[in-house]
Formats: C-alpha cells, structure tokens, sequence
C-alpha cells in the first residue's frame, strides 16, 4: 500500500498543468450562401434555434498549443473549460470534433444565434475565408469520430473530461502545428430551440472565456 502511494505521489510531483485561452472562435451560422457569420462576438452556439430554417450552430474553437507547451512535452491529460450564459433551457449533448481544415476568425460580431452579415475573411457556413475560400462541404470538414462529450444544462461551467481522444488531438497538434485546425462544437441538431450559448474569447468577463488544461511530462523527467 505504502509503494502504491509512493509511486502515485511521485507520478503527480512530476507532471505539469498549463491553462490557456482560446486563439481563435466562432460560430458557424447555417446558410446556404454564407452571407451570416459571426466570428467576434461575446458568444458562440452549437445546437438548433427556433428558425423553421437554417436553424443549425456549429462554434469553432482553436488553442495554440504548440506554443503553449515546452519543446519535449508528454500530454498526459486534456480538458475543455466552456460557459453557458442564457442558451436554451433544457439537457443536451455537446460534442467536440477534430477539424480537418483551417478557418478565419471574422471581424463579424452579434450576440444572437442569428449572427451577422459576413465581412470579408469571415468564418461561414459555406467559407473558411469569406468569401473565396470553401469548406470542401458546407458545415465545416471534420472527423467522424467524437473528441469528447458533456451534457450541458442550464447556466454554468462545464467541463469536457479528458478522453484519450482529446489526448490524440493535443498531441498531433504539438508534433505538427499545421496540423491544428481546432475543434467544431455540436450541439443537438435534431429539434429545434436546442442551441446552447457559450461565452467566446471575446467575452468581456475574462473568467468566462474558452479555457484548455493539459496535464504534461517532460520527456525523460521521472
């Protein structure tokens, strides 16, 4: 008993956390022609609005972990810091995928799910860079699989545990930077009045904003 404490006290001495804020978010506002955007906001949302069409929010979220972490750093552990401010009442699933091509941010700002005309260099539904650059399909492009879920409620801090999933992005995005397009967050698509508000980077209170903590050793360091 006494090693097994031992080798468990020894284990968390030699691991290192760092916490850092979102790079880059938005939201992708569901429109066929990506004339709605918003990519500076307060907030981004991930789920379905009340609208009888082009209901659908996906956020974007990038970190830039490879400068965040030291040269040698063996990720160990990651998660995902979000806050809900005033979404749609009801539990729902939110989901984080890996995202397989780069995306701008945008200088368009709103507050509400239904966005804002899109400015050039904007993120959209239709454009990773308004308005001549593409997602190969509308809706952004990103894995199948699921980095990592949470069941997200009424207001609060929500955290997407780590998985060795968001384990395998961290680690990709640090050996190979341009590999790290971020994560797409989905909320439930299948009824309307679902979508979920997030707090952005662009938040005015800092404590609320996008945070990511990974959990790090350093190569040959016991």
């Amino acid at each position: 008993v006494f090693l097994g404490l031992a080798l468990l006290m020894s284990l968390s001495a030699g691991a290192e956390t760092v916490v850092i804020e979102a790079t880059r978010d938005a939201t992708l506002i569901e429109d066929p022609l990506g004339e709605r955007a918003n990519g500076s906001g307060p907030f981004f949302f991930a789920g379905r609005t009340s609208q009888a069409q082009n209901g659908i929010r996906r956020g974007l979220l990038y970190f830039d972990v490879a400068a965040a972490l030291p040269t040698g750093a063996a990720v160990e552990s990651v998660a995902l810091q979000l806050k809900h401010q005033s979404g749609n009442s009801g539990t729902h699933e939110v989901r984080l995928r890996r995202l397989q091509a780069d995306w701008r941010e945008g200088a368009s700002s709103a507050s509400g799910g239904g966005g804002a005309p899109s400015m050039p260099g904007d993120v959209t539904w239709r454009h990773t860079s308004y308005d001549g650059e593409f997602w190969v399909r509308p809706g952004g492009q990103f894995l199948g699989r699921v980095s990592a879920t949470a069941q997200v409620e009424g207001n609060g801090t929500y955290t997407w545990d780590s998985t060795s999933h968001l384990v395998q992005d961290v680690r990709l995005w640090l050996a190979n930077p341009r590999r790290n397009f971020g994560w797409i967050v989905i909320g439930d698509e299948t009824s309307g009045q679902t979508a979920k508000r997030f707090a952005s980077r662009e938040n005015p209170d800092p404590a609320s904003r996008p945070r990511l903590e990974i959990t790090y050793r350093m190569s040959g360091r016991p």
